[in-house]
């Protein structure tokens, strides 16, 4: 029997790209999901509408509305929470600006059975179309300083720990507290660094790169300093706990 995927989208002010992301997804995707939840965090674009068009469109789809914006890592909690709930052996997460692969989801999942991973994250640098791709020089350079610094934090070889594109097994899903993970953008490095506390197996594969001039709520200096607190408490023992 194929493993059942579920799939969530933190969506914010998404109105003008979660329908084509949606569009993308892959029939022998749809008949392996179990659910695909779209988290509306507080969006004012309409967004709201959209996503109820689309879960009249296909049952497997669920809105979930919140009044106010509450943050990328507070969405993100809410769909694996949603996730792990629904019983799904497999939990992607896609983001609604459509810069990540829905049609890579299902060799992510098949790739982490065949090798045991827990925990698998989707690599723009690994795929070599990370500046073709149209990422900016600037976050390329820093997020390669950082890579450096994040593999000697935690004993890996990974070489993109930013794209957002995470991929979740049931013994991650069961195992992480994301209830005390943040509320922002650093919110994927604490699930790969409570991951790596807990010795689960994490890997990656290569996916390509896709900038196509959508808005970014990321705030590049804000984000590098709460990715190097996460490295210190994560040598300070706080994601053992």
């Amino acid at each position: 029997m194929d493993a059942t995927v579920s799939v969530f989208i933190p969506a914010y002010n998404a109105a003008s790209t979660i329908r084509s992301v949606i569009d993308r997804v892959p029939p022998r995707l749809w008949r392996q999901l179990r659910t695909l939840w779209i988290i509306n965090d507080g969006s004012t674009d309409g967004t709201d509408g959209v996503i109820e068009a689309l879960s009249r469109r296909n049952e497997a789809i669920h809105p979930v509305h919140w009044t106010k914006n509450r943050g990328y890592g507070a969405a993100v909690r809410q769909g694996l929470a949603l996730c792990r709930d629904d019983g799904c052996d497999y939990a992607a997460c896609m983001h609604a600006d459509g810069q990540y692969p829905p049609e890579a989801v299902l060799e992510f999942t098949e790739a982490m059975a065949a090798r045991g991973i827990d925990l698998m994250q989707g690599s723009r640098v690994a795929s070599g179309t990370a500046l073709s791709g149209g990422m900016p020089l600037y976050k390329y350079i820093a997020g390669r300083l950082l890579t450096v610094i994040e593999n000697m934090t935690f004993g890996l070889r990974m070489s993109d720990y930013h794209s957002g594109f995470l991929v979740y097994g049931r013994k991650t899903l069961a195992a992480l507290p994301f209830h005390r993970l943040s509320e922002n953008f650093d919110f994927d490095l604490e699930v790969i660094a409570a991951a790596r506390a807990r010795k689960l197996a994490i890997g990656e594969l290569p996916i390509p790169t896709r900038y196509a001039g959508e808005v970014s709520h990321l705030k590049p200096v804000n984000y590098g300093c709460r990715v190097l607190g996460v490295l210190v408490k994560y040598l300070a023992g706080y994601y053992n706990k």
